[in-house]
């Protein structure tokens, strides 16, 4: 098979309207499909049904003797911050478990920064004039979309195969008083599937910023997201703080989202003693607890570290073999033509496909018109703008496996059509 980079015009103008052809017989087959964001399929969300079969009497005290129907315990029950201290191989005092969704926690972050400032800072962000925030990219459209709407102005970072580019990033970090954080997610990274190298981790404990009221938002949201046979190892980033004495630099974030049920679980975030501390003193005003029954349930049901790691080996048995069909269709349909490449990550929750440049977004298109939506184009990107228009987000894990195997067909021609109208123009 011929790459479409090594044809001549009149073999292209032909490959063009073949694929044209095939495309408009796709679009006459009715088809409704959302897979715009990277939602647990139903048979994922049937795992964790026993967490509502639970004996009441199981949840309404905490080993402390805490009715979990009343008020207080503003960090959490004793149990689920003990549960999230195993997971994140830290102590239960370094940690706060909130209600059911992580990026509310990152919202609360920011705003609280923004009004009241953090732990060692001078004065809170929002009295500081022009603010700063990296960005690495393709990235999280909804991190994106925090800073975003609080004017923070945001600087892309290349996000190389061992995690964001740290000379960029040090550079940055260490000479502009004005960067005030990082977004980051280490761990099969959103889209990219890239897992922060050791070397990585390492450079984020030792930067020394400008501004004393930096931070790094550790987005950990995959922890426990591997599919295939060997996990990828991520360093604790409070490790290698700890050895270079800059604890207080990171929030880590983490939930079960795509553990139990989406919107329906458990987020908790990790910090310094001292951080959590200072935060418990600006979360009391807002709040006086999250759900204490919800947190029993899920101690009741996970148990432990080890149990929530059991737990997602079912998962991986449901999201592996879309991955696979994913992978494997990109293989036979898109890597001959040499228009595309994509990474093959072992976890997580997302494929990123990088076309020519200035495809993305009609191939995004493409697919609308044929009953397929996916997430458009730009929003790995902050302000929702990709500067090559190449990079599309494909998630693979919220449909069944046949509509998912049709999908995935008609993405292929859909982005071969989109190529071919950018190579026939340039010819």
């Amino acid at each position: 098979m011929k790459s479409y980079l090594d044809m001549s015009a009149p073999e292209l103008a032909a490959e063009l309207a073949a694929v044209r052809a095939a495309y408009e017989r796709l679009k006459a087959v009715p088809r409704k499909l959302d897979m715009s964001r990277g939602k647990p399929n139903g048979a994922q969300l049937d795992l964790s049904m026993d967490l509502l079969r639970q004996d009441p009497a199981w949840l309404t005290a905490s080993r402390k003797g805490t009715d979990t129907r009343n008020y207080g315990e503003l960090a959490g029950v004793d149990e689920c911050r003990q549960l999230f201290a195993d997971l994140l191989d830290l102590k239960p005092e370094n940690i706060i478990v909130g209600g059911q969704s992580s990026l509310n926690l990152m919202y609360d972050c920011v705003v609280w920064a923004l009004l009241l400032g953090v732990c060692g800072g001078s004065r809170p962000w929002g009295q500081q004039g022009r603010i700063k925030f990296l960005c690495p990219v393709p990235g999280y459209d909804r991190h994106f979309a925090i800073t975003q709407q609080f004017g923070v102005e945001m600087i892309n970072i290349p996000l190389l195969p061992t995690g964001p580019d740290m000379d960029l990033v040090r550079r940055y970090v260490e000479a502009d008083p004005q960067v005030k954080g990082i977004w980051c997610v280490p761990k099969y990274a959103n889209p990219s599937g890239v897992t922060y190298s050791d070397e990585t981790v390492r450079a984020f404990a030792a930067l020394r910023p400008a501004a004393d009221d930096f931070r790094i938002f550790w987005d950990n949201a995959y922890l426990v997201h591997g599919f295939g046979d060997e996990d990828d190892h991520l360093l604790n980033i409070f490790d290698a703080c700890r050895e270079q004495g800059t604890e207080n630099m990171v929030y880590e974030f983490v939930s079960t989202s795509k553990v139990t049920f989406a919107g329906g679980g458990l987020a908790a975030l990790a910090a310094s003693e001292e951080n959590v501390k200072f935060l418990l003193k600006q979360m009391g005003v807002q709040t006086i607890g999250y759900d204490k029954v919800n947190q029993m349930r899920h101690v009741r049901f996970l148990r432990s570290a080890e149990g929530i790691r059991a737990h997602m080996k079912k998962h991986a048995a449901i999201v592996r073999p879309k991955f696979e069909c994913v992978l494997q269709t990109l293989d036979r349909e898109i890597a001959p033509r040499g228009i595309a490449h994509w990474n093959r990550p072992k976890g997580g929750y997302f494929v990123a496909y990088e076309g020519l440049n200035g495809t993305a977004a009609r191939c995004v298109a493409l697919c609308k018109e044929a009953g397929l939506v996916l997430t458009p184009a730009g929003a790995p990107f902050p302000y929702g703008k990709d500067p090559a228009d190449s990079v599309i987000r494909i998630a693979p894990t919220y449909p069944d496996l046949p509509d998912l195997a049709a999908a995935i067909e008609l993405f292929c021609v859909a982005a071969r059509l989109a190529a071919l109208e950018v190579l026939t123009a340039a010819k």
